[in-house]
Formats: structure tokens, sequence, C-alpha cells
């Protein structure tokens, strides 16, 4: 089973192509058996089927021309449907839709012809053997079975190459999504604070040069991490495994410091984790309670929200809720690439993503997906 479900090597195929020509030039030749003329001129005329996996092309062409002689050595007619067959069908599999087609009329006109040919002059018994119409039609049936293989063959393995691109195509639209998200959460979210304390700087640094300072100071530790965590994230993609070269990149375990830097821009957030979560589920679960608190940040500041991760009964759920104006930019409308990165990533787990306005105030974003 083994051998069958794999290719052969190609130098074994040309070895089989050789031995079945040299079988069809011995069986067509029965009658005379022994080194003769008609056996080596069978022989050479059985030459386009051993090289038909070397030259397709020229091996077909060798077998139509070698018709004529196959007829004057009145060698089997049998040898002629089948050296014809056998070699169309490499063409069919390997040459465009247009010269395939060629080559198969030519073939059925070169048997049919030479069958004919051949039976001219040729007693029939008193059953009516040899019948034209019944030998022509079944070279004709053989001829046109092993171009159709060999155009189903060609059609199939063409299929199979544009399935193999068009699956390449969309690895690189996922990889660059997926780029592309990761340098979004990070950069919209230290841009935010950066903005928000660059405002609460530029407010209080001449009347307060304390709250300023402390201002700056959050500024610049805000730059610093976000700078750490984007050459975590590229060494990353430069590793071959896709494994960060130094420190692990951010998870559950770095979402206190997350709320953290969101109370400095003005918005409370009480966060809540319950249940086990996997490790590989930590970044996105991180990145979308990011990108959740910094639309926060962004649109609701000051404002109190609740974030919320649990993991039950092989359900992954992310919530988060503030209590602010309600009004955000959602994935259907331009410009808004934070909701929709929280809902690519909710559907790359096959989960389900909701995210709006509540009746009485306020906005919710929620994520959820079956744990693998």
């Amino acid at each position: 089973m083994n051998l069958l479900a794999r290719r052969l090597p190609h130098r074994l195929l040309i070895l089989a192509d050789i031995a079945v020509a040299m079988l069809l030039a011995l069986a067509s030749t029965t009658d005379r058996p022994g080194l003769n003329v008609n056996t080596v001129s069978a022989l050479v005329c059985s030459l386009p089927m051993a090289v038909r996996r070397i030259w397709p092309g020229p091996a077909y062409c060798g077998a139509l021309l070698a018709s004529p002689l196959v007829l004057v050595l009145q060698v089997n007619q049998i040898m002629l449907a089948a050296m014809v067959a056998l070699t169309l069908y490499l063409v069919s599999a390997t040459q465009p839709v247009r010269r395939s087609a060629i080559a198969f009329v030519l073939g059925l006109l070169v048997t049919g012809s030479a069958l004919l040919m051949s039976l001219i002059g040729v007693p029939r018994h008193a059953n009516g053997w040899p019948d034209p119409f019944f030998m022509v039609g079944t070279a004709w049936l053989v001829v046109g079975a092993s171009w159709s293989l060999g155009t189903t063959a060609r059609t199939r393995r063409e299929f199979a190459a544009r399935e193999v691109r068009r699956q390449a195509e969309k690895a690189a639209v996922d990889e660059r999504l997926r780029i592309v998200r990761e340098l979004h959460d990070v950069l919209a979210h230290s841009m935010s604070m950066i903005t928000v304390k660059a405002g609460v700087a530029a407010k209080v640094l001449d009347k307060h040069p304390a709250e300023g300072r402390k201002a700056l100071q959050a500024i610049e530790e805000i730059g610093r991490s976000s700078l750490v965590e984007m050459r975590q994230f590229l060494g990353a993609l430069r590793s071959p495994d896709g494994a960060p070269e130094n420190a692990p990149l951010p998870g559950l375990a770095d979402l206190p410091s997350l709320a953290d830097r969101a109370a400095e821009a003005g918005v409370q957030v009480d966060l809540s984790v319950s249940g086990t979560v996997p490790d590989s589920m930590g970044l996105p679960v991180y990145r979308i309670v990011q990108e959740a608190v910094t639309n926060v940040v962004r649109h609701a500041a000051p404002a109190h929200c609740r974030a919320s991760v649990s993991a039950a009964d092989g359900i992954l759920k992310i919530s988060v809720i503030d209590d602010g104006p309600g009004q955000r930019v959602l994935p259907r409308q331009t410009g808004g690439h934070g909701l929709t990165g929280i809902r690519e990533r909710a559907m790359m787990y096959g989960g389900s993503f909701d995210a709006g306005p509540l009746p009485g105030g306020g906005f919710a974003v929620h994520a959820s997906w079956e744990i693998p």
C-alpha cells in the first residue's frame, strides 16, 4: 500500500516504459519468433514508448510516424493502438489544452487510417471478422480513454498547484494581518497613554511642577515598555520558530500593570480573572483587554470599567464594560481598527464578538471562544 501511495521515482518509471516497449514489440511478432528483421523493426518502432517520459511530444510524433512502418512490416495492430495511446497519455498530461486536443485529433486520424489500410485485402471470415468498424472503433476508444485520463491528470495537477498557491497567499495575508494587529495594539495603547499624560503635563507643569514631572516620568515609562514590547514582537518574527528571543510576550500576568497605566490616564479598572486560562491564550486575552481599555481611555476618560476574564466549562470569556458616554467607532464603520482587531482575534479561534453601547450609558465589549 505504501508503494502505491507514493509516486514512483522517475528513473524507475522510465525503466518500466522500456520494459513495456520491449514486451509490446515481442508480443506483436509472436508468429515469427526469434531474432529477425521483423523483431528488430518492431523494437525500433517501440522506441517512442521507451522515451515517452523523457520527450513526451517527440515520442508521440515518433509513434505517429512509425505507424506506416508498422503496416509495412505487418506487425500486430495492437502494438500501433497501444503505442499511440500510451504516448498520447503523457502528451495530454503535460501539454496545454490546445496542443493536447490537436494531438488527440491526429491520433484518431492516424490510427483510424492505418487500421483501415491494414484491413484492405484481408479476407473476412464467415462470422464477419475482422470487422473494420469494430477495429477502428476499439482503437479510437483506447486512444480517447488515454487522452481523457491524461487530461484529467493534468487538470488535477493544475488544481493542486492553484490550491497550494491559494494557501500560500492566504497564509501571507493572515501573517500580515497578525503583524498589523500586534503593531496596532502596541502603538495604539502606548500613544493613547502618552497623549493623555502629555496633556496632563502641559496643564499642570507650570502651577504644579511635581505633578508635571510625574506625568513626564509616566510618559517615559510607557515609551520604554512599548519599545521593549515591540523588540520582543520583532524578535519573535525574526526567530525561525516564532518564539521571542529574550523576554516572553505579554500575558495574563501583565494585566495588573495594564490596569495601573489606565488608572494613571484617568480610567479605574476593576480586574478579575477566574479559572485556568491556557498559557497559549495569554497573549490574545491580553491584547483584547488592552485594546478595550485603550478605547475607554481614548473615548471615555475619566471613567470606570470592569474587565473580567473567566475560563469555565471549556469556554473562555472576556468582557470589558465601562460607564463612559458609550460612543465608539464600531468595526462596521470607517476608521475603527481597535474593535476590528478584537473581532479578528476572537474569530481566529472560532469564537464570537459583540460590542456596543449600553442602554443606561457606557460601552461593553464581549469576546468568547472554546478553549482547545
